[in-house]
């Protein structure tokens, strides 16, 4: 079998190990692929695995000895599945690799933004504490987690795990989900979304992009936060009207938000929120750890092989 990887970097950028995919078929991979180059770099390809390079129907429809796509991650949105479908390929995905990575990216977002430790240990190295009269200070306001209400909307694999490390650190926990867990924890509350906004002192976004949830934090919804209140969102970042969060950071409305995620990735160097008042943006890293990226690779690779043998697994389409 003739194996293309697209963009295999983000995934591997040289600290794990391609050689157990390569025993698998004859297996060419390319760090990234810009999209005049898709076709080319695809035209051979009996397997074709992905992570953010766009698999367009026309895309599939010239490529007539295409047996099966992987996609190297769990979000799929990059692929035309439809097209896929009708060429009678099969779509896979990587659920699950993630949880922990993302749910302690979360964490860090929030630690952030209620202890700023790397905004005062820069004012160490400045030498401002060499310099003062008192043993310590602070310059922003510190805020202990234990008896917060931390709110999650979505409640699925990540979300969950959220959940229980905010109970660890002494918070109250509500959320709000679409699909209920098979066994609901019986230390999480579910209320409506806009009950939700109105008491949590965290809000954290886990629920996927649909046409129903994007877009669904803007004026109105943020509006309903507490001046107190802090949004993190470690899911997708069309979930947020990006102007509509930066006016309520730089007016004050909510206090801080923490993104890992934004609408266009890299984003464009006007977007609002780069300036805007205590957010604190990370690129996309939170699913990035190397444990959680050797998870991704095996899994793609049982998928590759499970395929081979005629048992394909984690197919979408």
């Amino acid at each position: 079998m003739r194996i293309v990887v697209l963009d295999g970097h983000t995934l591997n950028p040289g600290d794990l190990d391609w050689g157990d995919l390569e025993k698998l078929g004859e297996c060419r991979i390319y760090h990234r692929t810009p999209p005049e180059k898709v076709l080319q770099r695809s035209q051979n390809a009996e397997i074709l695995l992905t992570n953010k390079v766009v698999l367009t129907r026309e895309s599939i429809e010239h490529l007539p000895q295409l047996k099966y796509i992987g996609v190297l991650a769990t979000g799929y949105n990059v692929v035309d599945i439809d097209a896929a479908r009708d060429s009678n390929i099969p779509v896979t995905n990587v659920p699950a690799y993630s949880t922990n990575s993302v749910a302690q990216m979360v964490f860090a977002h929030l630690l952030n933004l209620t202890q700023h430790v790397a905004q005062h240990a820069a004012t160490v190295s400045a030498g401002k504490w060499s310099a003062a009269k008192d043993f310590c200070y602070w310059d922003y306001p510190l805020v202990e987690l234990a008896d917060l209400t931390f709110g999650i909307v979505g409640l699925g694999r990540i979300g969950t795990a959220v959940a229980g490390i905010a109970h660890n650190f002494g918070m109250k926990v509500i959320a709000t989900t679409v699909n209920h867990p098979r066994v609901m924890p019986d230390d999480i509350t579910l209320v409506e979304l806009e009950s939700l906004l109105r008491n949590s002192d965290v809000v954290s976004l886990h629920c996927p992009l649909t046409n129903e949830t994007q877009g669904m934090m803007n004026a109105r919804t943020l509006g309903l936060m507490k001046k107190s209140a802090f949004l993190i969102n470690t899911g997708r970042g069309p979930l947020i009207v990006e102007q509509d969060l930066a006016d309520a950071l730089n007016e004050g409305k909510i206090a801080g938000a923490g993104l890992d995620v934004l609408c266009t990735e890299p984003p464009d160097i006007n977007n609002p929120l780069l300036k805007a008042r205590n957010c604190f943006i990370t690129p996309h890293i939170a699913w990035a750890t190397k444990s959680a990226r050797a998870r991704l690779l095996n899994v793609v690779i049982e998928n590759v092989r499970a395929f081979l043998n005629g048992n394909p697994q984690n197919v979408i389409n």
